[in-house]
């Protein structure tokens, strides 16, 4: 892969700053030493454990929206 997570593409381009503070707080929730930058020094598990959670927290708010909540 040769795009950094700074370069990807974000569906919603004005959702990339709530994106990455998610990101952020979510790691701080885990105990993950996320920073701006460059992150090469997490392990995979890590990282994953980051997006993962994300993907849930998402889904929770598209279900809650859903059910007008």
């Amino acid at each position: 892969m040769n795009q950094n997570s700074s370069q990807q593409k974000v569906n919603v381009p004005e959702a990339r700053a709530a994106l990455d503070n998610m990101k952020f707080e979510i790691a701080r929730e885990l105990g993950i030493n996320f920073k701006q930058g460059y992150n090469g020094d997490l392990t995979s598990r890590e990282n994953g454990y980051v997006g993962g959670y994300m993907v849930r927290r998402l889904i929770e708010q598209a279900e809650k929206q859903m059910a007008g909540k």
